[in-house]
């Protein structure tokens, strides 16, 4: 058996829809994408993306959720992710883009995008993302 060194589900986040592309990177540095599925970008749907995930992933706890930001859309699914105790990376949209690029994918589909985002969960070191900091104290007013 392959042993994995590294999960990560890639989203791609649109207004009405999560685009997922499950995958794992090996001790052998191969990159094998395990599962696809589209998901509702609503309360139920991200639910539904948690438990695909479990069911789908070598090791829940591991598995590595990584997003573009795009506009306000990502933002539920990232709270969510991030009050539940997952590994999140909020990443900006031109990294990705210019990732992209560098792949061998000549059409840019919503499923090749979330391959081309696990794909970069898989091949960098990436930062947790965690909830902004309130700015402005209410309690001193």
């Amino acid at each position: 058996m392959k042993k994995v060194l590294k999960e990560v589900a890639g989203i791609d986040v649109a207004q009405k829809e999560l685009v997922v592309s499950l995958g794992r990177l090996y001790e052998s540095l191969d990159v094998e994408i395990i599962a696809y599925k589209v998901f509702k970008n609503t309360d139920n749907g991200i639910k539904s993306l948690i438990d695909w995930v479990a069911d789908h992933g070598h090791n829940t706890d591991s598995v590595r959720y990584v997003m573009k930001a795009t506009g306000v859309y990502h933002e539920k699914l990232a709270y969510v992710l991030d009050e539940s105790g997952f590994d999140l990376s909020v990443v900006l949209p031109n990294k990705i883009s210019n990732f992209f690029r560098t792949l061998d994918i000549n059409t840019i589909t919503d499923k090749t995008a979330s391959q081309a985002i696990m794909r970069f969960g898989l091949e960098r070191k990436l930062e947790n993302w965690s909830l902004p900091k309130k700015l402005i104290d209410s309690s001193s007013n």
